[in-house]
């Protein structure tokens, strides 16, 4: 081992004494690189190898390969410019090269010696490279995808990347990811032959030898890619995303009609589809009052897009009632709102009514878990006025699903939740008078919580505190007096006068 070390030392003499000869490192600094060098190789020869060695050694000619550029643009050294690199970037080639054969499935370690030939732009290299990483992980579409817009990109040869995209789909006939990216490609195609001949045609120049398939210009051959994928992949998403792939090119129009055509005969009961379809509207054109200003105009013109929206989101929740549907119309009117608009009916919709028809709906179709989680969200995203609503019928729908010990639960969780109301307490209240085994305990707590909130306006609350005291078997009467004065204390103007009226008729037996 020791003599196979010595003479991989000597092969590279030459380079190293090169560069001191041209200044561009020190005699100290070339027995520092040989002394560092032998020990990176004692490394890589042993029995045992590990790959953290390799990569070391990797790291090391890397850096001294960036060192000597470094140090060459800094004095303007360009004599024989390859000629020092080269030996450094082949014996790099080589350390991956090992490498990779005995860590085959370390993708990293492929995409390492990819990122290294792009960098210096070996692109002789690279090919290789790619080729033998598709050999051994041929299962990787994301890999496919890379090797052939490296060819498109950079080497600029669409029958490559085609031929790439070709074979990858014979391993992955069901890749949807393969099948964006070859749709892509072979529209890119078509849109830079149709710059080039008309680059030509505008320099008035004979096109000779040139010629410019119809099928080509037109994104035929993408028409055929679009076919076949979606033979092979169902459902609007990916409808979808080769639609949006197609836009980007202005000579689609025809390709995108038949897209968007198909994704409606095809999946007219994916919520995808009708969530595009609503929000198509926002794209849509609109006729405004020519008397209106300017903004007036625009403000008329995106009021009249939502609306459209809202409409076409209202046929779809009804057509197809599901979770995903209504989360998409919900989804919707919530990103609008953001955008701070200005349809009063969208506002509306946006509130309690949408979120209402979804929990009821919900309740019937969804399991326990999602109905909750989606009453738990409501509480975050819709007005703080119309929480009050929703957490009253959160209460009673944790009643009626899980009894007294959920309701109570949900109510501990929201008793301190601002806003509040005073049916969310008499709710609560409701609840604990229904239970055979009621405590006036815990009565008190909910009338007290109430109080704290509502005390200074509703001078029935206190009287139905006050009878509760006098009725229930747990009750204290001798704790009326006090409620009573705390009643004086805290009503305020009319409102006191209507509570001693009605304590009086109380005390009498006429209330």
């Amino acid at each position: 081992m020791a003599e196979r070390i010595e003479q991989r030392i000597e092969a590279r003499l030459p380079e190293l004494e090169q560069l001191e000869r041209v200044g561009l490192f020190t005699r100290k600094e070339i027995k520092a690189v040989i002394k560092k060098a032998s020990a990176l190789e004692y490394k890589i020869q042993r029995r045992a190898l590990h790959k953290e060695d390799f990569i070391n050694y990797i790291q090391y000619e890397i850096n001294l390969l960036e060192l000597i550029k470094k140090r060459r643009s800094r004095i303007g050294y360009s004599f024989k410019k390859d000629e020092i690199e080269y030996s450094i970037v082949q014996r790099i080639h080589g350390l991956f090269k090992r490498a990779t054969e005995k860590w085959k499935d370390d993708v990293q370690l492929w995409l390492s010696h990819v990122a290294f030939c792009r960098k210096w732009n070996k692109k002789k290299q690279l090919s290789k490279v790619f080729s033998a990483m598709l050999a051994i992980h041929p299962n990787k579409p994301a890999l496919w995808i890379m090797a052939a817009k490296w060819e498109m990109e950079e080497r600029f040869s669409s029958e490559s990347a085609r031929h790439l995209f070709l074979r990858a789909l014979r391993f992955h006939p069901e890749s949807p990811k393969l099948y964006q990216e070859y749709f892509r490609m072979e529209l890119m195609h078509a849109e830079k032959q149709r710059k080039e001949k008309k680059e030509f045609e505008q320099a008035k120049m004979d096109l000779g030898e040139f010629s410019y398939s119809e099928e080509v210009l037109n994104g035929e051959m993408a028409r055929i890619i679009y076919r076949n994928a979606v033979e092979k992949i169902k459902g609007a998403e990916f409808y979808l995303s080769l639609l949006s792939i197609a836009k980007l090119f202005d000579f689609t129009q025809d390709l995108q009609k038949e897209i968007l055509e198909n994704l409606q005969a095809e999946n007219a009961d994916d919520p995808f589809t009708w969530d595009y379809m609503a929000r198509r509207e926002l794209e849509m054109g609109s006729l405004p009052s020519p008397e209106c200003s300017s903004k007036q105009m625009k403000a008329s013109e995106v009021t009249q897009k939502e609306e459209r929206c809202c409409a076409v989101f209202e046929e779809a929740v009804t057509a197809l009632p599901t979770e995903a549907m209504w989360k998409c119309y919900v989804t919707f009117c919530l990103e609008r709102l953001k955008r701070k608009t200005n349809s009063e009916e969208l506002r509306r919709k946006s509130c309690l009514p949408l979120w209402t028809l979804w929990v009821e709906w919900s309740e019937g179709a969804n399991s326990k878990e999602d109905t909750q989680a989606l009453y738990q969200r409501s509480l975050f995203v819709i007005d703080p006025a119309d929480s009050v609503t929703m957490k009253v019928k959160y209460l009673d729908w944790a009643y009626r699903d899980g009894g007294y010990k959920k309701a109570k639960k949900v109510f501990t969780s929201l008793h301190e939740s601002h806003p509040l109301s005073l049916e969310f307490f008499r709710k609560m209240i409701e609840i604990e008078k229904e239970q055979e085994s009621c405590k006036m305990l815990n009565l008190r707590e909910y009338y007290e919580r109430a109080l704290r909130e509502f005390g200074s306006t509703d001078s029935d609350l206190w009287l139905d505190y006050i009878k509760e005291e006098l009725s229930h078997p747990q009750g204290k009467p001798v704790n009326c007096g006090n409620i009573h004065w705390r009643a004086l204390k805290m009503l305020e103007g009319e409102l006191v006068e209507k509570f001693v009226s009605k304590y009086t008729l109380l005390q009498t037996g006429h209330l």
